[in-house]
Protein backbone atom coordinates (compact mmCIF):
# COMPACT_ATOMS: atom_id res chain seq x y z
CA UNK A 1 0.00 0.00 0.00
CA UNK A 2 1.50 3.33 -0.93
CA UNK A 3 0.00 5.85 1.68
CA UNK A 4 -0.19 9.66 0.33
CA UNK A 5 0.79 12.40 3.14
CA UNK A 6 -1.52 15.49 2.26
CA UNK A 7 -0.18 19.04 3.26
CA UNK A 8 -3.79 20.21 4.49
CA UNK A 9 -2.21 23.94 4.29
CA UNK A 10 -0.87 23.87 0.94
CA UNK A 11 -4.12 22.34 -0.52
CA UNK A 12 -5.96 24.94 0.88
CA UNK A 13 -4.05 27.92 -0.26
CA UNK A 14 -3.81 25.93 -4.03
CA UNK A 15 -7.92 26.00 -3.58
CA UNK A 16 -7.92 29.60 -2.69
CA UNK A 17 -6.13 30.61 -5.77
CA UNK A 18 -8.31 28.17 -7.80
CA UNK A 19 -11.42 30.25 -6.79
CA UNK A 20 -9.70 33.37 -7.49
CA UNK A 21 -8.31 32.39 -10.66
CA UNK A 22 -11.79 31.01 -11.85
CA UNK A 23 -13.70 34.22 -10.38
CA UNK A 24 -10.88 36.89 -12.30
CA UNK A 25 -11.96 34.48 -15.27
CA UNK A 26 -15.49 34.96 -15.13
CA UNK A 27 -14.89 38.52 -14.43
CA UNK A 28 -12.81 38.96 -17.67
CA UNK A 29 -15.67 37.26 -19.20
CA UNK A 30 -18.38 39.38 -17.70
CA UNK A 31 -15.79 42.47 -18.91
CA UNK A 32 -16.14 41.16 -22.22
CA UNK A 33 -19.71 40.89 -22.78
CA UNK A 34 -19.74 44.50 -21.69
CA UNK A 35 -17.52 46.06 -23.77
CA UNK A 36 -18.72 48.56 -25.94
CA UNK A 37 -16.80 47.88 -29.17
CA UNK A 38 -16.85 50.87 -31.58
CA UNK A 39 -17.15 50.68 -35.45
CA UNK A 40 -15.89 53.11 -37.73
CA UNK A 41 -17.64 52.60 -41.36
CA UNK A 42 -15.94 54.53 -44.15
CA UNK A 43 -16.98 54.74 -48.22
CA UNK A 44 -16.22 56.91 -50.95
CA UNK A 45 -20.14 57.39 -52.05
CA UNK A 46 -23.35 58.75 -50.49
CA UNK A 47 -26.80 57.52 -51.23
CA UNK A 48 -25.85 54.34 -53.63
CA UNK A 49 -26.04 50.55 -52.97
CA UNK A 50 -22.53 51.03 -50.75
CA UNK A 51 -24.12 53.88 -48.49
CA UNK A 52 -27.48 51.33 -48.25
CA UNK A 53 -25.15 48.76 -47.25
CA UNK A 54 -23.29 50.58 -44.63
CA UNK A 55 -26.70 51.66 -43.22
CA UNK A 56 -28.82 48.15 -42.90
CA UNK A 57 -25.71 46.32 -41.86
CA UNK A 58 -24.60 48.83 -39.08
CA UNK A 59 -28.11 48.52 -37.77
CA UNK A 60 -27.98 44.98 -37.65
CA UNK A 61 -24.70 44.86 -35.98
CA UNK A 62 -26.16 47.27 -33.29
CA UNK A 63 -29.51 45.15 -32.91
CA UNK A 64 -28.15 41.70 -33.04
CA UNK A 65 -25.20 42.37 -30.71
CA UNK A 66 -27.38 43.93 -27.88
CA UNK A 67 -26.02 47.19 -28.50
CA UNK A 68 -22.53 46.06 -27.90
CA UNK A 69 -21.19 47.17 -31.13
CA UNK A 70 -21.61 50.95 -31.60
CA UNK A 71 -21.45 51.84 -35.58
CA UNK A 72 -20.66 55.18 -37.13
CA UNK A 73 -21.03 55.85 -40.63
CA UNK A 74 -18.82 58.57 -42.88
CA UNK A 75 -19.73 58.30 -46.50
CA UNK A 76 -18.46 60.75 -49.21
CA UNK A 77 -14.92 60.42 -48.53
CA UNK A 78 -15.27 62.21 -44.87
CA UNK A 79 -12.41 60.19 -43.33
CA UNK A 80 -10.14 61.04 -46.39
CA UNK A 81 -8.86 60.11 -50.02
CA UNK A 82 -9.79 56.69 -50.96
CA UNK A 83 -6.23 55.84 -50.08
CA UNK A 84 -6.45 57.24 -46.78
CA UNK A 85 -9.67 55.06 -46.04
CA UNK A 86 -7.86 51.68 -46.85
CA UNK A 87 -5.00 52.47 -44.93
CA UNK A 88 -6.82 53.51 -42.23
CA UNK A 89 -8.76 50.58 -42.42
CA UNK A 90 -5.54 48.18 -42.63
CA UNK A 91 -3.82 49.73 -39.34
CA UNK A 92 -7.25 50.60 -37.50
CA UNK A 93 -7.89 54.11 -37.15
CA UNK A 94 -11.08 52.78 -39.15
CA UNK A 95 -13.05 49.20 -38.57
CA UNK A 96 -14.81 49.16 -41.50
CA UNK A 97 -14.70 50.36 -45.03
CA UNK A 98 -16.88 49.88 -48.55
CA UNK A 99 -14.55 50.57 -51.32
CA UNK A 100 -14.49 49.54 -55.25
CA UNK A 101 -11.70 46.26 -54.57
CA UNK A 102 -9.77 47.39 -57.35
CA UNK A 103 -8.40 50.63 -55.68
CA UNK A 104 -6.99 47.80 -52.90
CA UNK A 105 -4.35 46.90 -56.02
CA UNK A 106 -1.60 48.20 -53.41
CA UNK A 107 -2.43 45.89 -50.71
CA UNK A 108 -2.37 42.71 -53.58
CA UNK A 109 -2.69 43.63 -57.22
CA UNK A 110 -5.57 40.48 -57.19
CA UNK A 111 -7.92 42.48 -56.20
CA UNK A 112 -8.49 43.85 -59.38
CA UNK A 113 -10.30 40.68 -60.98
CA UNK A 114 -13.32 42.28 -60.81
CA UNK A 115 -12.59 44.96 -62.45
CA UNK A 116 -12.28 42.94 -65.45
CA UNK A 117 -14.60 43.95 -68.41
CA UNK A 118 -16.83 41.69 -70.09
CA UNK A 119 -17.34 39.06 -66.64
CA UNK A 120 -21.10 40.00 -66.46
CA UNK A 121 -23.81 41.98 -68.51
CA UNK A 122 -26.52 42.39 -65.80
CA UNK A 123 -27.10 42.90 -62.02
CA UNK A 124 -29.00 39.85 -61.33
CA UNK A 125 -25.48 38.07 -63.02
CA UNK A 126 -23.22 40.45 -61.21
CA UNK A 127 -24.56 39.59 -57.79
CA UNK A 128 -25.15 36.06 -58.18
CA UNK A 129 -21.19 35.88 -59.09
CA UNK A 130 -20.21 37.51 -56.33
CA UNK A 131 -21.93 35.36 -53.95
CA UNK A 132 -20.08 32.34 -55.70
CA UNK A 133 -18.66 30.48 -52.77
CA UNK A 134 -15.07 30.06 -54.95
CA UNK A 135 -15.18 34.54 -55.31
CA UNK A 136 -15.21 35.12 -52.03
CA UNK A 137 -12.98 32.62 -50.55
CA UNK A 138 -10.80 34.27 -52.87
CA UNK A 139 -11.69 37.81 -52.09
CA UNK A 140 -11.99 37.89 -48.52
CA UNK A 141 -8.47 36.34 -47.83
CA UNK A 142 -6.73 38.24 -50.44
CA UNK A 143 -6.15 41.17 -47.17
CA UNK A 144 -5.45 38.73 -44.74
CA UNK A 145 -1.69 39.20 -44.28
CA UNK A 146 -2.01 42.88 -44.65
CA UNK A 147 -4.62 44.17 -42.02
CA UNK A 148 -7.83 42.95 -43.56
CA UNK A 149 -10.35 40.66 -43.10
CA UNK A 150 -13.16 40.66 -45.79
CA UNK A 151 -16.94 39.82 -45.25
CA UNK A 152 -19.06 40.90 -48.25
CA UNK A 153 -18.61 41.31 -51.60
CA UNK A 154 -21.49 42.79 -53.76
CA UNK A 155 -22.41 44.69 -57.07
CA UNK A 156 -22.78 48.46 -56.67
CA UNK A 157 -23.94 49.30 -60.56
CA UNK A 158 -23.05 48.76 -64.48
CA UNK A 159 -20.00 51.55 -65.61
CA UNK A 160 -21.24 54.10 -67.83
CA UNK A 161 -19.10 57.21 -68.90
CA UNK A 162 -20.13 60.82 -67.91
CA UNK A 163 -18.45 63.54 -70.44
CA UNK A 164 -18.97 67.53 -70.60
CA UNK A 165 -19.83 66.24 -74.44
CA UNK A 166 -21.70 63.67 -75.29
CA UNK A 167 -19.83 60.35 -76.78
CA UNK A 168 -22.57 58.56 -79.12
CA UNK A 169 -20.13 56.40 -80.82
CA UNK A 170 -17.04 54.25 -80.23
CA UNK A 171 -15.39 57.10 -82.59
CA UNK A 172 -15.88 60.00 -79.95
CA UNK A 173 -13.63 58.01 -77.12
CA UNK A 174 -10.62 58.53 -79.46
CA UNK A 175 -8.09 61.28 -78.23
CA UNK A 176 -10.19 61.81 -74.88
CA UNK A 177 -8.95 61.71 -71.50
CA UNK A 178 -10.88 59.15 -69.30
CA UNK A 179 -10.60 58.74 -65.81
CA UNK A 180 -10.49 55.04 -64.68
CA UNK A 181 -10.33 53.23 -61.25
CA UNK A 182 -6.55 52.28 -60.32
CA UNK A 183 -6.87 48.97 -62.29
CA UNK A 184 -4.67 47.97 -65.29
CA UNK A 185 -8.07 46.05 -66.75
CA UNK A 186 -9.74 49.57 -67.01
CA UNK A 187 -7.01 50.98 -68.46
CA UNK A 188 -6.24 48.54 -70.86
CA UNK A 189 -9.64 48.63 -72.09
CA UNK A 190 -9.89 52.30 -72.21
CA UNK A 191 -7.01 52.68 -74.41
CA UNK A 192 -8.06 50.02 -76.52
CA UNK A 193 -10.80 52.33 -77.32
CA UNK A 194 -8.16 55.22 -78.42
CA UNK A 195 -8.27 56.93 -75.04
CA UNK A 196 -5.86 58.26 -72.36
CA UNK A 197 -6.37 56.57 -69.33
CA UNK A 198 -6.26 58.58 -66.14
CA UNK A 199 -6.12 56.75 -62.78
CA UNK A 200 -7.87 59.18 -60.32
CA UNK A 201 -9.64 58.98 -56.80
CA UNK A 202 -13.54 60.51 -56.93
CA UNK A 203 -12.93 63.22 -54.63
CA UNK A 204 -11.55 64.65 -57.42
CA UNK A 205 -13.27 63.48 -60.62
CA UNK A 206 -15.67 67.35 -60.79
CA UNK A 207 -12.69 69.29 -60.53
CA UNK A 208 -10.61 67.23 -62.97
CA UNK A 209 -13.73 67.90 -65.42
CA UNK A 210 -14.36 71.33 -64.71
CA UNK A 211 -10.72 72.51 -65.43
CA UNK A 212 -10.29 69.68 -68.65
CA UNK A 213 -7.77 67.68 -67.39
CA UNK A 214 -10.12 64.93 -68.13
CA UNK A 215 -12.92 64.75 -70.98
CA UNK A 216 -14.99 62.28 -68.61
CA UNK A 217 -15.02 59.74 -65.88
CA UNK A 218 -15.63 56.03 -65.69
CA UNK A 219 -18.46 54.90 -62.71
CA UNK A 220 -21.73 54.44 -61.98
CA UNK A 221 -25.37 56.24 -62.59
CA UNK A 222 -25.59 55.90 -58.76
CA UNK A 223 -22.54 58.12 -57.83
CA UNK A 224 -23.36 60.53 -60.88
CA UNK A 225 -26.90 61.19 -59.69
CA UNK A 226 -26.79 61.61 -55.36
CA UNK A 227 -24.12 63.42 -55.90
CA UNK A 228 -24.62 65.98 -58.37
CA UNK A 229 -22.36 65.22 -61.23
CA UNK A 230 -25.23 67.22 -63.34
CA UNK A 231 -23.42 70.18 -62.44
CA UNK A 232 -20.61 69.76 -64.25
CA UNK A 233 -21.24 67.43 -67.11
CA UNK A 234 -24.78 66.19 -68.34
CA UNK A 235 -23.74 63.17 -70.68
CA UNK A 236 -23.24 59.84 -69.68
CA UNK A 237 -22.99 56.66 -71.99
CA UNK A 238 -24.19 53.19 -70.66
CA UNK A 239 -21.81 50.85 -71.49
CA UNK A 240 -22.21 48.83 -68.90
CA UNK A 241 -18.72 47.66 -68.32
CA UNK A 242 -16.94 46.71 -66.39
CA UNK A 243 -19.39 46.03 -63.72
CA UNK A 244 -18.47 48.06 -60.71
CA UNK A 245 -18.11 46.06 -57.34
CA UNK A 246 -17.37 46.98 -53.37
CA UNK A 247 -16.26 44.67 -51.18
CA UNK A 248 -16.32 45.23 -47.32
CA UNK A 249 -13.08 45.09 -45.54
CA UNK A 250 -12.86 44.97 -41.53
CA UNK A 251 -9.55 46.15 -39.40
CA UNK A 252 -7.74 42.25 -38.51
CA UNK A 253 -6.61 43.17 -35.52
CA UNK A 254 -9.58 44.82 -34.60
CA UNK A 255 -11.89 41.64 -35.45
CA UNK A 256 -9.88 39.60 -33.68
CA UNK A 257 -10.17 41.75 -30.66
CA UNK A 258 -13.91 40.98 -30.32
CA UNK A 259 -15.18 38.13 -28.37
CA UNK A 260 -15.89 35.26 -30.33
CA UNK A 261 -19.30 35.41 -30.39
CA UNK A 262 -18.92 39.41 -32.13
CA UNK A 263 -16.60 38.09 -34.55
CA UNK A 264 -19.33 35.31 -35.46
CA UNK A 265 -22.03 38.40 -36.01
CA UNK A 266 -20.07 40.70 -37.94
CA UNK A 267 -18.99 37.78 -40.24
CA UNK A 268 -23.17 36.12 -40.27
CA UNK A 269 -24.38 40.10 -40.49
CA UNK A 270 -22.47 41.06 -43.15
CA UNK A 271 -23.61 37.70 -44.94
CA UNK A 272 -26.97 38.51 -45.02
CA UNK A 273 -27.10 42.01 -46.00
CA UNK A 274 -25.17 40.94 -48.84
CA UNK A 275 -27.66 38.17 -50.16
CA UNK A 276 -30.10 41.27 -49.39
CA UNK A 277 -28.76 43.82 -51.23
CA UNK A 278 -29.93 42.72 -54.86
CA UNK A 279 -33.06 44.08 -55.20
CA UNK A 280 -32.37 47.22 -54.00
CA UNK A 281 -29.54 47.87 -55.74
CA UNK A 282 -31.04 47.20 -58.99
CA UNK A 283 -33.86 49.10 -57.70
CA UNK A 284 -31.28 52.21 -56.67
CA UNK A 285 -29.55 52.35 -60.04
CA UNK A 286 -33.55 52.72 -61.71
CA UNK A 287 -33.83 55.50 -59.83
CA UNK A 288 -30.71 56.73 -59.88
CA UNK A 289 -30.92 56.74 -64.00
CA UNK A 290 -34.96 58.29 -63.86
CA UNK A 291 -33.00 61.18 -61.48
CA UNK A 292 -30.27 62.14 -63.86
CA UNK A 293 -32.64 62.44 -67.40
CA UNK A 294 -35.21 64.37 -64.32
CA UNK A 295 -32.98 66.64 -63.79
CA UNK A 296 -31.23 67.50 -67.10
CA UNK A 297 -28.93 65.03 -67.53
CA UNK A 298 -29.16 62.81 -70.41
CA UNK A 299 -28.24 59.17 -70.71
CA UNK A 300 -27.09 57.60 -73.92
CA UNK A 301 -26.58 53.99 -74.95
CA UNK A 302 -23.94 52.89 -78.46
CA UNK A 303 -25.64 52.08 -81.51
CA UNK A 304 -25.96 48.20 -81.10
CA UNK A 305 -23.77 47.06 -83.26
CA UNK A 306 -21.23 49.16 -82.00
CA UNK A 307 -22.33 47.75 -78.26
CA UNK A 308 -20.98 44.39 -79.54
CA UNK A 309 -18.08 45.88 -81.17
CA UNK A 310 -17.00 46.65 -78.13
CA UNK A 311 -17.90 43.97 -76.01
CA UNK A 312 -15.54 41.90 -78.28
CA UNK A 313 -12.72 44.49 -77.99
CA UNK A 314 -13.08 44.54 -74.38
CA UNK A 315 -13.10 40.65 -74.06
CA UNK A 316 -9.64 40.07 -74.08
CA UNK A 317 -8.43 42.50 -72.00
CA UNK A 318 -8.88 40.20 -68.82
CA UNK A 319 -6.61 37.60 -70.16
CA UNK A 320 -3.94 39.91 -72.13
CA UNK A 321 -3.21 41.88 -69.15
CA UNK A 322 -3.24 38.81 -66.49
CA UNK A 323 -1.00 36.57 -68.32
CA UNK A 324 2.12 37.49 -67.43
CA UNK A 325 1.04 37.47 -63.62
CA UNK A 326 1.18 34.06 -62.29
CA UNK A 327 -0.86 34.86 -59.18
CA UNK A 328 -3.14 37.41 -60.74
CA UNK A 329 -4.02 35.11 -63.36
CA UNK A 330 -4.58 32.55 -60.95
CA UNK A 331 -7.36 34.34 -59.66
CA UNK A 332 -8.76 35.81 -63.23
CA UNK A 333 -9.43 32.11 -64.08
CA UNK A 334 -10.85 31.32 -60.53
CA UNK A 335 -13.73 34.18 -61.13
CA UNK A 336 -13.79 33.71 -65.14
CA UNK A 337 -14.73 30.16 -64.14
CA UNK A 338 -17.35 31.06 -61.88
CA UNK A 339 -18.98 33.63 -64.18
CA UNK A 340 -19.81 30.78 -66.29
CA UNK A 341 -21.05 28.77 -63.89
CA UNK A 342 -22.77 31.65 -62.61
CA UNK A 343 -24.53 32.92 -66.09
Amino acid sequence: MTIVKRNYATLAAAAAGSIVLSSLLTLNAALAQDKIFTMKMTLPTLNDPSYFFAKTYAAALEKDSGGRIKTEIYPASQLGSIPRQIEGTQFGAIQCALIPPEFFVGVDERFEVMAAPGLVDSMDRGQRLAADPEVKKLMFGLGANKGLHGVALFMNAPSSLIAKTPLRHLADFKGKKIRVLASPFQMQAIARLGATPVAMTLGDVIPAIQQGAIDGAIGGIVVWTPMHFQDTAKYVTETGQPAVYAIVEINKAWYESLPADLQKLVDDDAAKEQAAIGPVASDIVSKARKGWTDTGGELISLPPDEQAQLMKTFSSVGADVSKTKPPLNDAYKIVTDAAQRTR
